[in-house]
């Protein structure tokens, strides 16, 4: 792919297109409207466009099937053997920026599928926002499960492959609950057989993803596309927490069975320090969904107004579960009427006086 691209680009300049596709992408809505732009799409300009699409796809696969296990191991081994070389650092870096790089393309990917029919533009600021949010999400993680494993190794199996079969069997119950047919248009080339392996190395790559942070696209095997691009913000939020849950439940477990390596280290600060940076990853992904995703005008609802949609739910709950208040104030009322229907009596009881007085004078 490499070579085909330095060919393609090197020869764009001496080699006239011999047709041209025509493509339509809607802006962005700017005061409720938007306008449809064509462009003019070359062959060669295609072909580019597919290869760099093939491109971030295997950054992710070599993010979260390669430099993911690799991070988790060797930070493993530095931390049985208390320490660490310049050279296993520098990897170890070069480690998560290639898994925070593939979560990234990760999320412009997910974006860009979603929103297919606009012409989204990622401005830096939201790449700055992303690549906040991703790095303390991995960091933390990792940090967690190395910590997990390294005072109860035969556990970390049973977690790790919960939470494996949990995220690899999740899209295939989805499908076989809807009772949809089998997916067959997406290789015309490939058999029943041959799309079943794909689909399961597509579920593979999904389940490794969610084993180290939000995969950012939902699978969806009755989907022509794979892809869900509805924006489901409660499966966002389920995931977040029952992961910080897990994450606190293994800290605690390293808390309780922690060995004399982590004699000099201050197990409550580095615990706080591990949910504070999780929170952290939290807050600047609220961040990025609420000023800088390239598509928030798109979006029925923003992070803030849900979060007060929310609280006004919890406090309506609250208030519901209040019956002895309730029943007393129910008590009050009727002994405020009976006050009142006397009063209201005595003032209807004038005009019947004046009635009276004036039948009296005309008789």
């Amino acid at each position: 792919r490499c070579f085909e691209v330095f060919c393609i680009y090197c020869q764009s300049s001496h080699i006239e297109e011999p047709y041209v596709s025509i493509t339509k992408k809607r802006q962005m809505p700017k005061n409720g409207f938007s306008e449809e732009i064509e462009k003019e799409v070359g062959q060669a300009e295609g072909k580019l466009f597919t290869h760099r699409s093939a491109f971030s796809r295997a950054s992710v696969i070599q993010a979260f099937l390669g430099s993911a296990p690799q991070l988790t191991l060797q930070l493993y081994i530095s931390t049985l053997q208390q320490h660490i070389t310049i050279g296993r650092c520098f990897f170890m870096v070069l480690s998560l920026l290639s898994i925070v790089y593939g979560a990234l393309r990760c999320n412009i990917l997910a974006i860009k599928i979603k929103y297919d029919e606009y012409d989204v533009k990622v401005k830096p600021l939201a790449y700055v926002c992303i690549f906040l949010w991703r790095s303390f999400e991995i960091a933390t993680r990792v940090i967690v499960l190395v910590l997990f494993t390294s005072v109860l190794k035969a556990w970390v199996v049973i977690v790790v492959l919960v939470n494996f079969f949990s995220f690899f069997l999740y899209p295939w119950i989805l499908f076989w609950c809807s009772g949809s047919p089998f997916p067959e248009n997406i290789e015309k080339a490939l058999s029943r057989v041959g799309t079943t392996i794909v689909l399961c190395f597509l579920t593979l790559l999904y389940a490794g993803i969610n084993m180290f942070c939000w995969s950012a696209v939902q699978l969806k095997i009755n989907n022509p596309d794979l892809i869900s691009k509805s924006q489901n913000w409660y499966r966002l939020l389920v995931y977040y927490m029952l992961r910080f849950i897990e994450n606190a439940f293994l800290l605690l477990m390293w808390y309780l069975y922690k060995t004399d390596i982590y004699m000099y280290v201050c197990a409550p600060l580095l615990i706080l320090q591990l949910l504070v940076g999780y929170c952290t990853a939290i807050l600047f992904m609220l961040i990025f969904y609420q000023f800088f995703h390239p598509c928030k005008k798109l979006f029925s609802s923003s992070v803030s107004e849900s979060f007060q949609e929310w609280v006004k739910c919890v406090c309506c709950d609250c208030r519901q579960k209040k019956p002895p208040e309730s029943v007393g104030k129910t008590d009050l009322r009727p002994t405020e009427d009976r006050d009142e229907t006397p009063s209201s009596s005595k003032i209807s009881s004038v005009p019947s006086q004046i009635l009276n007085a004036d039948e009296l004078s005309s008789a």
